[in-house]
């Protein structure tokens, strides 16, 4: 079973999907960087950048999941402040208080953590573009006759 099926099943499991991203995140940014040799790196990269392309598509469709959830608890409070209020509200008011709501407000939290995990994928995937461009490169210049190049921290 997926994340996604697990968290759209059980919003329960929000917390393992988090942690379990984050630990992948880790290993992630260790994968990002260039060493050792660069044919292995080239042809290591195409699974790579699949394996993390799926993991940020999987967040981004948990955070579309939640968007459309926060949508339906904000109608709810929405229309419980338009119709069931002591005296008449505009929209406007009644907009500013479902957004104080308790429960628009953690699931807003929610959103915002799982937000995050999406941008810090979407910087992995700029990484093992840069790390593609830059092999691409090492390899042309190989090809061209410049061996004596070596990849490593100084």
């Amino acid at each position: 079973m997926t994340w996604y099926n697990r968290v759209t099943t059980d919003l329960s499991n929000l917390p393992d999907f988090i942690a379990h991203h984050e630990a992948e995140l880790v290993d992630a940014k260790k994968i990002v960087k260039v060493y050792g040799n660069v044919e292995k790196n080239i042809a290591a990269l195409p699974g790579t950048t699949e394996q993390y392309f799926s993991h940020l598509q999987e967040v981004e469709a948990v955070l579309n999941y939640l968007n459309i959830q926060l949508r339906k608890i904000r109608r709810k409070h929405f229309q419980k402040y338009l119709e069931g209020y002591n005296r008449a509200l505009t929209s406007r008011d009644a907009e500013k208080y479902t957004d104080g709501e308790d429960e628009v407000t953690d699931y807003e939290s929610l959103i915002n953590s799982v937000a995050l995990l999406r941008n810090r994928y979407l910087g992995i995937m700029k990484g093992l573009e840069a790390k593609s461009f830059m092999l691409g490169h090492l390899v042309r210049l190989k090809t061209a006759g410049m061996e004596d190049f070596s990849i490593g921290w100084y």
